[in-house]
This record gives structure tokens, C-alpha cells and sequence, in this order.
């Protein structure tokens, strides 16, 4: 069974048509990305999956259930998880305190963070081994610099323990010569943890090595779908770079 399904999502803004219409299947441990130029409705088309955006019709389905009417926060608990374009991250916390933040809300503490954080061992030896993970070094987020950033907001959605993760853009903002790092660091880390991902990725080179399939989209549909081969498509390099 697929872990996650979705059966003509539509969502529309007006006389904008943000996603049209959209069916697509994501298998176990599968890595997807989603290509298209602005407009053309990858990030709406994340929002519904996660839950931030409810669809004006259609079905999601993930792990056979019907997700469509969940919030957000009760999909992170059936193992839905999400990073950010601009890293959602506690800015005047240190990086272990971010990710401790996501495992004891994992674990149902939230209030009582502080008070329970000395006791909860294993929590913080969690923590220390996904910052070790992700070469995140221990130190005020806002020291760090944007390649570490984007790297611990993923880290804090890997600490969820999904079983699916969507990356809006995680090598954005990023230099060349941090991009193969991060995005190495999260295939490895994905790939190791047996988690599906959906990327939304601007980077056509990011996304003919690490894809297993490749989604483009234009004005809210799934134009084709297919391996790295489908960029080199005539009527695909026309929409991304107008060929």
C-alpha cells in the first residue's frame, strides 16, 4: 500500500486555479521531487498534504486513512513532517534546546520543557546524535550560520520520527559550496531512517541526483511525472526555462 495518496485535490484563490485537479501516489521510503516554475502551485499543493491549507475538494489519504480534514498538528502525530523555504527555528535558543523542543512535544511535554528537560536523558542523548548527524555545531541559533539553519530545521522535523517529510526548498539561500553538503547530509539521513521525502526544489542538479521520481507542475496540474530523463523533455524545459 502507498503511504500517502491523494485524489483530485483542488485549491483555488480566486480566479487562480493554485492546484487543479491533482492525483499523485508517494511509495515507502520514497524520494519525490516537485519542479515547476513560480506559480505553479508546488508549495499549495505541500500546504495541503501537511495540513496548513485544507482543499476545497478532493481526498488525502495516508497510510490508508483519510487525512483531508486533519489539522496539522494531529498529521505531525501520524507521522507527517515538514521543514521550511526561511527555517522556522527558535533564533535566541541553542540548536540542542531546538531540537529538544521537537522530541518532547514528540513525547507529549510542552510547558513544562524546562523543568523536565534534566530528566529526561535520553531525550538530550537523542538530541546530541541528531546535531552529530547533521554536522550542527552547539551553539545560539542565531550564531549559526543559514546552511546550519536550514540543516536543524530539517533535523527538528526528522525528530518527529515521520514516516513522510517535506522539504520546501532546502537548499535555498545556501552557497554552492554548502549545497552538496546539507542536501547530501539529508538524503543520507533520510535514506538511513527509511523516510519518504517530498522536496519542492529549484536546483535541477539537486534534483537528477537524489530523486527517485520527479513531479512538474504548471498552472496547478502534474504536466508529467517520470525519472531524471524527464527534464531533458522537450515540453518540460519549456515550462522551467522557457525553451
Amino acid at each position: 500500500m502507498e503511504l500517502l495518496k491523494t485524489e483530485r485535490l483542488k485549491k483555488y484563490f480566486g480566479e487562480v486555479h493554485a492546484v487543479d485537479n491533482v492525483s499523485l501516489e508517494i511509495g515507502q521510503s520514497e524520494f519525490i521531487s516537485i519542479v515547476g516554475p513560480n506559480g505553479s502551485g508546488k508549495t499549495t499543493l505541500v500546504n495541503l498534504i501537511s495540513g496548513a491549507l485544507m482543499p476545497d475538494t478532493g481526498v488525502i489519504y495516508f497510510e490508508g486513512k483519510d487525512i483531508t480534514k486533519l489539522p496539522a498538528h494531529k498529521r505531525v502525530k501520524l507521522g507527517i513532517g515538514r521543514s521550511f523555504q526561511i527555517p522556522m527555528v527558535y533564533e535566541f535558543l541553542s540548536s540542542l534546546d531546538n531540537v529538544l523542543v521537537s522530541i518532547l512535544s514528540r513525547d507529549g511535554y510542552s510547558s513544562v520543557f524546562y523543568r523536565t528537560v534534566d530528566r529526561l536523558g535520553e531525550a538530550r542523548k537523542e538530541a546530541f546524535e541528531l546535531l552529530e548527524r547533521f554536522s550542527i555545531p552547539l551553539r545560539l541559533v542565531a550564531e549559526l550560520p543559514h546552511g546550519h539553519r536550514k540543516l536543524l530545521d530539517v533535523a527538528m522535523a526528522l525528530a518527529l520520527q515521520p514516516k513522510l517529510v517535506l522539504l520546501d526548498e532546502p537548499t535555498s539561500g545556501i552557497s554552492l559550496e554548502e549545497r552538496d553538503q546539507v542536501m547530501g547530509t539529508i538524503a543520507d539521513v533520510l535514506k538511513e531512517k527509511k523516510v519518504a521525502a517530498v522536496i519542492v526544489e529549484h536546483d535541477m542538479d539537486i534534483v537528477a541526483e537524489y530523486s527517485d521520481r520527479i513531479l512538474v507542475m504548471h498552472e496547478g496540474k502534474i504536466l508529467k511525472e517520470g525519472g531524471k530523463e524527464i527534464l531533458e523533455d522537450e515540453e518540460v524545459r519549456k515550462v522551467l526555462i522557457g525553451e
